[in-house]
């Protein structure tokens, strides 16, 4: 072999030998056939190719995730897989698309079509999980700007970049398991409860089988409807409850204040909003903000009076029957979600991935999101560790691991280039994902 090009002391050469940088997306390939994903696509509904000649629409979804989980946050990325030829052997692609190719399959999505692939994916995904029975879900609503033209990118509420065009999109998780529940985009200039009461007979219909002990959400889901929809299914509710002024003047009557420790105090009262049918339950927690800046909102009807300044006020409609100061921590677990947004706008692409068309980008995310439950259950039930490592760390922990094909005896032999201290460990973790929990019968 020839070593053309000289360094000071090395020389570089060039090699028709079929390597890697991420052997380690073999447990991934590994768990997805334990879970018969590609039995499971032909269900899903993707729209088919319009041509004879396009490509199959399960590997285009497999070549998205794929390059999502080697940290592709563009379209343009997910050229690095299809120039990788050992991933392209791994799963079996006898010929991968350009990222084009798998713009041109989201293209073809409309609202219908994402409801019906949506619903079908994530009851495949929760079928999957006998465990999962009873389950405390988390609605919450995030910000994404965009730069550009985009349907549905519109002005509105965007406190990172005011006067940005965006869209809100709306997330419901499953707290005790770490996946997402249902994903809808929105326009950027919708009202916060807007869609909410459809958003959720959505998620419930994706939970199929399956029981809500708890439903937590921030304000933005603050409404008579929601919460009375709520009710009517007889679902646990603790929701965040807009500091409107009406709400204020009755916190400022509160007198029942408890102490729970220096600096925070909690209180309980009824409230009943116009419009209410009736009154309901409210939490208010207090937390000074002589010494630091906690969360919350301070009564702006009473910006001067000593009884109320210096404090920082939230609110918490709940129909639970538990102590207040206990209606309070449980809330508290809700900030788990906000951690997940950050996650998939950080790993998973959540504001990166755009489409000119508004329900091409909402399929595009769609299985975004996909792609963060697939390695959220892979943290669990392969590395089975108590630590939530994101994204990032699992590609230096294990992802990001060189590879190589040898041919033998008829058979392909992907060696990966560990050291010998890890092997035992990389082995174990082939045995969970050769043995998932979740796929024994």
């Amino acid at each position: 072999m020839a070593y053309p090009l000289h360094g000071n002391g090395f020389t570089v050469g060039f090699s028709d030998r079929e390597v890697t940088a991420w052997g380690g997306l073999a447990l991934m390939k590994q768990m997805l056939d334990r879970l018969q994903f590609r039995e499971a696509f032909s269900e899903f509904g993707v729209p088919e190719a319009s041509s004879n000649r396009g490509y199959a629409p399960c590997q285009l979804i497999e070549q998205f995730i794929v390059s999502i989980w080697c940290g592709a946050c563009r379209f343009a990325h997910a050229e690095m897989v299809r120039l990788d030829n050992v991933l392209c052997r791994l799963f079996g692609w006898s010929c991968a698309a350009e990222f084009k190719a798998i713009m041109r399959l989201f293209g073809r999505f409309d609202m219908l079509t994402n409801e019906r692939v949506q619903g079908n994916m994530y009851r495949w995904l929760f079928g999957k999980l006998p465990s999962m029975k009873c389950v405390t879900l988390d609605l919450d609503s995030t910000v994404v700007t965009r730069n550009g033209q985009q349907e549905g990118a519109c002005r509105g509420y965007n406190p990172g970049r005011h006067g940005r065009a965006s869209h809100h999109p709306l997330l419901a998780f499953i707290a005790e398991f770490q996946l997402v529940a249902n994903f809808w985009l929105r326009p950027g200039n919708v009202h916060s409860a807007n869609n909410v009461l459809q958003f959720l007979e959505s998620t419930l219909a994706h939970l199929a089988g399956k029981t809500v002990g708890l439903l937590r959400a921030d304000s933005g889901f603050f409404d008579d409807a929601f919460l009375s929809a709520l009710e009517l299914k007889h679902i646990p509710y603790v929701v965040a409850a807009k500091l409107t002024h009406p709400l204020q003047r009755a916190i400022y009557r509160a007198r029942d204040w408890w102490a729970l420790k220096q600096g925070i105090e909690i209180a309980e009262i009824e409230y009943q909003a116009a419009g209410w049918k009736k009154a309901r339950r409210i939490i208010v927690i207090r937390q000074s903000a002589s010494d630091r800046e906690p969360p919350g909102k301070s009564l702006s009807l009473f910006p001067d009076d000593p009884a109320a300044k210096g404090w920082r006020y939230g609110a918490y409609v709940t129909d639970l029957s538990l102590p207040a100061v206990e209606v309070w921590r449980t809330y508290r677990g809700r900030a788990d979600a906000e951690n997940r947004i950050k996650e998939l706008k950080a790993d998973f692409g959540l504001d990166a991935f755009n489409m000119k068309e508004f329900w091409a980008t909402e399929a595009a995310l769609s299985f975004a999101m996909l792609a963060y439950n697939l390695m959220s259950l892979f943290r669990q039930a392969v590395m089975r560790t108590r630590v939530k490592h994101t994204l990032s760390t699992l590609h230096g922990m294990v992802l990001a691991v060189g590879g190589a094909w040898k041919g033998g005896h008829g058979k392909s032999h992907l060696l990966l280039s560990l050291p010998r201290k890890k092997r035992a460990w990389f082995s174990g973790l082939w045995a969970n994902a050769s043995d998932l929990p979740c796929c024994e019968n």
